[in-house]
């Protein structure tokens, strides 16, 4: 899949939220989620080169996030197979913004620090424009991120385009990518093409994102 760089474009969002707080596993409250279709909640963090980045500075350009874990199985899948790769380069190679984010706290599954996160990013072979540490969740629960993977798109307007799971085969079995339908990727098709997204929001599944307890 080819994107076009000419009408894959995004301004910055605002904060804003919506949705109701409900609960999920074990009776915790479950995240607030963003509307799909409503702002990109604005964000300043520092990234794993140590530079603060925000949404605004991406005035212009479409923006896929992806929360993310190394140590979730659910992750290992797309990365250890090179499917996650491979649509990382497909999507920046088109001027998208790919923002992997950590929202692993300290001592959590996942957690790593800036170092940390680049060895990682260059051990797996990715390809994100930048690696966005949030060890104190804030950013997670401004997206309702509650898994990882959970990817969110921002489209030309600063809101939600997309969010949810990155397919349709909720499984951490590598054998499983045969036959998915990427979500992702059909979304990114669908705004290159100039085409309202197909399927806008799905349920996210995965490991739960290991914010502080």
């Amino acid at each position: 899949m080819t994107f076009s760089k000419r009408t894959l474009l995004v301004g910055a969002g605002g904060l804003a939220l919506a949705g109701a707080v409900g609960f999920g596993i074990f009776g915790q409250p479950a995240e607030a989620s963003v509307a799909t279709g409503g702002p990109a909640p604005a964000f300043s963090l520092q990234d794993a080169s140590g530079q603060t980045r925000t949404l605004a500075e991406f005035s212009g350009r479409t923006v896929v996030l992806e929360w993310t874990n190394f140590g979730c199985p659910f992750v290992r899948k797309h990365y250890d197979s090179g499917s996650m790769q491979a649509l990382q380069g497909e999507a920046t190679g088109a001027g998208v913004v790919w923002l992997q984010v950590i929202s692993s706290a300290p001592g959590e599954q996942g957690h790593l620090d800036g170092a940390g996160a680049l060895a990682r990013a260059q051990t797996d072979n990715a390809y994100p424009s930048a690696t966005l540490l949030d060890p104190s969740g804030q950013m997670g629960h401004a997206y309702g991120a509650r898994n990882t993977p959970h990817l969110f798109i921002i489209n030309g307007e600063g809101r939600i385009a997309y969010q949810g799971a990155i397919d349709d085969h909720r499984s951490a079995r590598p054998e499983t990518l045969e036959g998915a339908n990427n979500y992702v990727r059909a979304a990114l098709g669908d705004m290159a093409a100039g085409r309202p997204v197909q399927v806008a929001e799905t349920t996210p599944y995965g490991c739960p994102v290991k914010y502080a307890r």
